[in-house]
């Protein structure tokens, strides 16, 4: 048997994908692990329909399972993922708005509605948390799924430039620092993905292993 195992992530958030991987070969480092994005496959885009991150997670799973049925592809587990962050302080907000938060859904925009929101919030009132969900499918629906968070504060300024998205805002109560100031090894260690993908590790070992 091959030792290669190749998961289709229903994406096309580079940054998410090498995250997955990273974390992937940290809890089975046996197996090669590879990833083919939404990108690759040519996958459309998928609505994200659903009013939680796990509702998103399921509706991109299922809609790349159902894109491959039929194809070369047909056997592979189809990965959907939804994730964003929940700020206290705007009752939850962007929460599945978070890639759509500002006009352009770009990452700068984003910040800079978020800290625009925030200004003049006290830190203590700056509460907030990053949460994940992930869906397995095949062709036979949903297999597996799971949720992560972690919690934070919103930093009153941009702090370095690694990872995306809010990282740079986005102070990591456990790291003291922000996820942009974070190594990806220190990221890694407690992320609201690697606490999803950690619930997932005794479905993809009895699946795929």
């Amino acid at each position: 048997m091959s030792d290669i195992r190749t998961i289709v992530v229903v994406s096309r958030n580079q940054g998410k994908i090498r995250e997955f991987k990273r974390i992937f070969s940290d809890y089975v480092p046996d197996v090669k692990w590879r990833f083919l994005s939404a990108i690759d496959l040519g996958l459309p885009e998928v609505e994200e329909t659903g009013s939680t991150f796990a509702e998103n997670a399921r509706i991109k799973a299922l809609a790349g399972a159902k894109y491959l049925a039929g194809t070369k592809y047909s056997g592979y587990i189809c990965l959907g993922e939804d994730s964003g962050l929940e700020v206290d302080k705007l009752d939850g907000g962007p929460g599945v708005n978070s890639h759509r938060f500002s006009e352009s859904g770009s990452d700068e925009d984003n910040n800079k509605l978020l800290l625009d929101l925030l200004d003049g919030v006290p830190w203590d009132e700056r509460t907030c948390r990053y949460k994940a969900a992930i869906a397995l499918a095949d062709s036979t629906g949903i297999i597996a799924q799971s949720t992560g968070s972690v919690e934070g504060i919103i930093h009153t300024e941009l702090r370095g430039t690694n990872g995306f998205g809010y990282d740079p805002l986005f102070y990591a109560v456990e790291l003291g620092k922000t996820f942009g100031e974070a190594s990806d090894a220190e990221k890694d260690a407690i992320s609201h993905r690697r606490r999803a993908i950690q619930g997932l590790i005794p479905a993809i070992k009895r699946i795929m292993l």
